[in-house]
């Protein structure tokens, strides 16, 4: 049997050297947070999932949406939002969000950068990103038509437009 999502928690310095770090912000939905894991693994990206989380590592579902990829990827888990913030400077981080005036089409990414996913029913807190408005970051959209895309989705949109403008590190 391959490795199982809670064998794979390790501490923030085994990922430091990252190109990209995708944060999880509250995931609620265990297939959403599988597929992350899958594109991390593919990618070489780390995964941070912050608490609490809607699910348990070792969610069957969670394990199923990984599939057995969970040996090629890192994750690391912070207790709070407060506390994965005490370990990045906030102007390494993106936060993704449906209100940002910006797109990600117009971010300098840079490599070791994280890109901050909100939890599906409510995003990001206000309170950060009024806080920091020059490192909220939306992609476009047709006005009316749907409230947000799928959070696997936008991980997937935004992790692999940051890689290509880091010229897909590592990656072939």
């Amino acid at each position: 049997m391959g490795a199982q999502p809670q064998d794979r928690l390790v501490a923030l310095d085994a990922v430091r050297d990252a190109p990209l770090h995708v944060v999880l912000v509250e995931p609620q939905i265990p297939p959403n947070t599988g597929n992350v894991a899958r594109l991390c693994a593919a990618t070489g990206c780390a995964l941070h999932l912050v608490e609490p989380l809607g699910f348990t590592v070792d969610d069957r579902t969670l394990k199923r949406a990984g599939l057995d990829y969970w040996n090629a990827l890192g994750v690391v888990t912070h207790p709070s939002l407060d506390a994965f913030l005490a370990t990045f400077a906030i102007d390494r981080c993106w936060l993704l969000t449906t209100r940002a005036q910006r797109t990600y089409a117009q971010a300098p990414f840079a490599r070791g950068d994280a890109l901050v996913f909100g939890k599906e029913t409510a995003g990001l807190p206000q309170r950060l990103l009024d806080a920091h408005v020059d490192r909220a970051l939306r992609i476009p959209m047709r006005e009316g038509a749907v409230r947000s895309i799928n959070l696997s989705t936008s991980v997937g949109i935004v992790t692999y437009a940051a890689l290509s403008a880091l010229g897909f590190p590592g990656l072939r």
